[in-house]
């Protein structure tokens, strides 16, 4: 992949955001990579609504935008916008650029795709590695079970043996003392 290809790239990654317990991009990133206004990205969408089923496409609650606003600063602007913003996924994104047929959405549609799969990528090997560690404490409270029980047993076994108090004496015992 050319350097410039790489610096795309990583301009869509920084716009993946998590919402609804879905990867997507707020139409306004979405507009400025496919260079156009969010107006026309929204128009061209609502004009071709049947392709854009809510898994592809949603509109932001009022607390999501302003979500959004504070924890992302390029989109400080939505702050004044009286429009809840909508956000795409990755399926949604590709139909975007289908749907608005120029040649820089769709060249850029392929860096949208590379970034939601480089995405999907990183949260699969992350799932993974709490699946490891998970399994790890599992093993590790085994263990800590297994030498208390061990530590245990010794601790009783090292212990001297109780002292019986007797009632009278033994003919032993007297010759003993």
């Amino acid at each position: 992949m050319a350097k410039r290809d790489l610096v795309r790239a990583e301009c869509v990654e920084r716009r993946i955001l998590f919402l609804r317990g879905a990867s997507v991009i707020v139409d306004a990133d979405l507009a400025e990579l496919y260079g156009v206004e969010t107006k026309v990205l929204n128009q061209a969408v609502r004009r071709h609504s049947d392709r854009f089923p809510e898994d592809f496409m949603f509109q932001l609650s009022q607390e999501e935008k302003q979500e959004v606003v504070t924890d992302c600063d390029h989109l400080a602007n939505l702050r004044f916008s009286p429009y809840l913003p909508l956000a795409y996924t990755e399926h949604g994104a590709i139909m975007a650029a289908n749907v608005l047929n120029s040649d820089r959405a769709i060249e850029m549609s392929v860096f949208v795709v590379r970034a939601f799969v480089k995405l999907r990528g990183m949260l699969a090997s992350q799932v993974e590695t709490l699946r490891k560690l998970e399994e790890l404490e599992d093993k590790v409270g085994e263990h800590d079970e297994a030498l208390r029980s061990i530590v245990t047993t010794i601790r009783r076994l090292m212990a001297p043996a109780p002292r019986t108090p007797r009632i009278g004496f033994s003919a032993e015992e007297e010759a003993n003392r």
